[in-house]
């Protein structure tokens, strides 16, 4: 059984690594006019993996074939409603009802006639448009979405028959978030947390890995954003200290130490309530992060060497890499999940005398 699952992963790990690196190769060739002139140009790395990994107004599919995405503007004249596919990729300015702007570095900026950046007018806008990054959780939500429901109507079909299908995939996942995670951190309240670790969980554990896969609907960054990062990271936050009963305030505001300690323990106390969730967020963003300029670094190796001998080499690692990562996308799901459940656990914990 164990080779069967070593056999499909390293078989997953191949098509991965062929798509990524046929996927980054292609996004090097979407403007052949431009291609022309960078051709005399050294590669450069940095900027490649950073395009890549970070958020964007265009969701590649092939080629020079883009998906343009809905762009949303809150200005202090109105609010602004266009497609991203005005901007032609940031060659070309669009003007809107009430400012000119155009595509910089994949921000949104106000341009006066010359096509300079106008910085007073583009810190009054606001971009709230619907980004790669945001379609990417809509998608991952609308997957859970489905797999869940269509497990809970398995569950009303087959009432005290032995699970199947999809079934049997996900209800071990469950009972090891129930068993491993959620029980022995929360203690014998666990079950009121149980729906949002389980939320945490299968949402980062979804993203991680369609983050994996270098076309639609992969080829993503979404938990290796900061800002997702935070927002996660924040609503454990609220759920813990929401949570949390008089013996944990009290052992913030009245610590067991002397007295003349309050000074010193208190702010210390205080600064711990906010600094677990910084490290969740810190930990998730760093390790998926890594792990994507990790491969595309791998993959640069072709482009900047550009040896026939240099290519199997980048595969081969990137292929170990990528294998590495499928075990890397359900552990740093795990991880956020148990440290969640600590946190909780730690804020209801009774008073033992």
């Amino acid at each position: 059984m164990n080779s069967k699952k070593l056999f499909l992963s390293l078989i997953l790990g191949v098509f991965l690594t062929l798509t990524t690196c046929k996927s980054f190769a292609i996004q090097h060739e979407e403007h052949p006019a431009e291609a022309a002139n960078a051709e005399k140009e050294a590669f450069n790395p940095t900027t490649a993996i950073l395009e890549h990994i970070a958020d964007s107004h265009y969701w590649h599919v092939i080629g020079d074939v883009s998906i343009p995405l809905p762009i949303i503007l809150f200005t202090d004249k109105g609010t602004e409603f266009f497609s991203g596919a005005n901007f032609h990729h940031g060659h070309e300015a669009y003007q809107g009802q009430y400012y000119t702007y155009k595509l910089i570095e994949d921000k949104i900026r106000v341009v006066n006639a010359a096509g300079e950046v106008d910085k007073e007018a583009s810190s009054h806008i606001y971009d709230f448009s619907v980004t790669k990054n945001v379609l990417a959780m809509w998608i991952a939500g609308l997957i859970l979405f489905i797999i869940f429901f269509s497990i809970a109507a398995s569950y009303k079909k087959r009432v005290g028959k032995a699970p199947k299908g999809l079934q049997s995939f996900i209800e071990p996942v469950i009972m090891f978030v129930r068993d491993e995670i959620a029980r022995p951190n929360i203690g014998y309240r666990y079950e009121r947390y149980m729906p949002v670790l389980l939320t945490i969980f299968f949402f980062i554990w979804i993203n991680n890995i369609l983050g994996l896969i270098p076309i639609i609907p992969g080829g993503t960054n979404v938990t290796g954003n900061i800002l997702f990062t935070f927002v996660m990271s924040f609503i454990v936050l609220l759920v813990v200290n929401f949570s949390a009963n008089k013996y944990y305030w009290k052992h913030i505001f009245m610590p067991p130490v002397p007295v003349w300690l309050y000074p010193i323990m208190i702010p210390v106390e205080l600064i711990g309530v906010i600094s677990k969730p910084f490290a969740l967020m810190i930990r998730l963003y760093a390790n998926i992060s890594a792990g994507h300029i990790i491969v595309l670094s791998l993959i640069s190796l072709i482009f900047i060497f550009k040896s026939f001998f240099i290519a199997p080499v980048s595969i081969v690692f990137v292929l170990f890499m990528d294998v590495l990562e499928l075990l890397v996308a359900f552990l740093q799901a795990f991880i956020f999940t148990m440290l969640t459940a600590l946190f909780i656990g730690t804020a209801v914990e009774e008073h033992h005398h």
